[in-house]
């Protein structure tokens, strides 16, 4: 269907019948551009809060998947302890500081020499304390090293006196020295 006035254009001969057709066709393509191509706020709108809903699915997927990662090393840590755990006999108390504050566990003279040469390791368990192999020590370390509360081979290594020692090898001192 064309304009009235192309149908006059037409019968006056100022106008070639392939570019009135040209025309029409380029007027349909804006029509229909134009349709497509803006979207009603409405459609808009409803993208808007598809997207917000699919990001904050993602948020709370994530924050699942966080807490379920985290009880699940809390269970393999608990699970390490107790099957791994030093059973404990002696009546010479071990003292160690845990956050401040000085607790102790009865131990025999061979589990204190363990301790002190960092064979054996101090873990937190529930309310108590237990006595873990340095095998147990090094899966905990892994996992969660806040259970772990007292390590002399760790805080041995880790100390600053390394340094120390450095310098003072420098400082020969006789071994004939008469005081």
């Amino acid at each position: 269907m064309r304009n009235p006035l192309q149908e006059q254009l037409l019968k006056a001969g100022l106008v070639k019948k392939g570019k009135v057709n040209q025309v029409a066709r380029e007027q349909k393509k804006q029509r229909d551009g134009k349709a497509s191509a803006q979207p009603s706020a409405a459609q808009q709108e409803a993208q808007r809060l598809k997207a917000e809903h699919a990001e904050r699915d993602r948020a709370l997927a994530a924050e699942r998947n966080a807490q379920a990662r985290a009880n699940e090393l809390r269970a393999q840590v608990r699970q390490i302890i107790e099957s791994h755990k030093v059973k404990r006999e002696g009546e010479i108390a071990y003292r160690f500081t845990d956050q401040d504050a000085i607790k102790g566990v009865l131990v025999n003279e061979t589990l204190r020499a363990q301790l002190a040469k960092g064979v054996l390791v101090i873990a937190r368990h529930e309310q108590g304390y237990e006595l873990l192999p340095r095998t147990a020590a090094d899966k905990l370390y892994e996992r969660d090293a806040g259970v772990i509360v007292l390590d002399h081979a760790r805080t041995g290594a880790a100390g600053g006196d390394d340094e120390m020692d450095d310098y003072y090898k420098q400082f020969q001192v006789p071994d004939d020295l008469v005081w």
